[in-house]
């Protein structure tokens, strides 16, 4: 691919983004300074601090006027009556759109072992949200073979609007992943989940803040995603991206954008990704003035 089409694929991606955040206290407030009002918003769910703390911030960030995508983790939901309350407290507030994953709770608070009963139950509440996300795995789950995460997204197809696929650190895996899940003929839209640049103190004191039990999942989930991030030269989303742009910039494979995992870092990531933009679109004036004979630079 072409140094200007790769520009193009990771303009496009920055351009489509959705930016994920932690239910801790304060992070309404570091949205509402970060982001643009109608950024969209998802809201993880957190076994130590229950449910109610991501419905709670899901709720005041619909009234600040953001697109928000609570967590509804099936683990921690009684059954469907529970589920049928959630709903209505969402709709109520405004909110049309979720992500469905099984969580970390163990044991499981109730009914739901699993994301596919949820998403059965709400297909069966004649679909009340508009957007319904599921998990991908690019990378093998620590705790459930490969075999059972294929087949578990080939079951919950049917009830999903979008994939949003989990950390990966390497492009060709990443691109390999995106393949696959084409050829096994799943065809939801895939949100590429991808960390921002984030300092590693400020990490160290997000961990302590979702509790050492979670960390320690978050970590054995993530293999050694805290030093891969946070590392001087060990991680660059940008370089991360455009290995990866020959697969993900392919309009058959119905890549649809990103979602940034901020940390609760919310303005960096932001910044980052506002001065990413700025830079590729200075190459691309760039390159157009050199095409034209203009003394300039292109891209790199």
């Amino acid at each position: 691919m072409r140094r200007r089409a790769r520009a193009d694929v990771l303009e496009g991606l920055l351009n489509r983004v959705r930016y994920e955040v932690l239910p801790t206290a304060g992070v309404v407030d570091a949205v509402a300074a970060g982001l643009p009002g109608g950024a969209t918003v998802t809201v993880t769910a957190s076994p130590s601090k229950g449910l109610d703390a991501t419905l709670d911030v899901a709720e005041r960030l619909a009234g600040r006027g953001y697109d928000v995508v609570p967590h509804l983790a099936a683990r921690m939901i009684a059954g469907p009556g529970e589920l049928a309350e959630i709903t209505a407290r969402l709709r109520s507030a405004g909110v049309t759109k979720v992500f469905v994953p099984a969580g970390d709770a163990e044991p499981a608070t109730g009914a739901y072992d699993s994301a596919l009963p949820l998403l059965r139950d709400l297909a069966a509440a004649a679909h009340p949200f508009t957007e319904v996300g599921i998990t991908g795995y690019p990378e093998s789950h620590p705790g459930i073979h490969d075999d059972l995460t294929i087949q578990a997204m080939w079951d919950k197809r049917q009830y999903a609007t979008q994939v949003v696929s989990n950390l990966t650190f390497d492009p060709d895996t990443l691109a390999s992943w995106v393949r696959r899940v084409r050829a096994r003929d799943v065809r939801l839209p895939i949100l590429v989940g991808l960390p921002g640049p984030v300092e590693r103190a400020k990490l160290v004191r997000i961990a302590t803040k979702i509790g050492v039990g979670e960390s320690a999942r978050f970590l054995a989930k993530h293999g050694g995603v805290f030093a891969r991030v946070a590392v001087p030269g060990g991680y660059d989303p940008i370089r991360f991206l455009d290995r990866a742009a020959a697969t993900l910039g392919r309009a058959d494979l119905q890549v649809a954008g990103l979602h940034l995992f901020t940390f609760n870092q919310v303005a960096e990531t932001e910044a980052w990704r506002v001065a990413q933009l700025a830079r590729l679109r200075g190459r691309a004036d760039r390159s157009g003035a050199r095409a034209a004979g203009v003394p300039g630079w292109g891209i790199s």
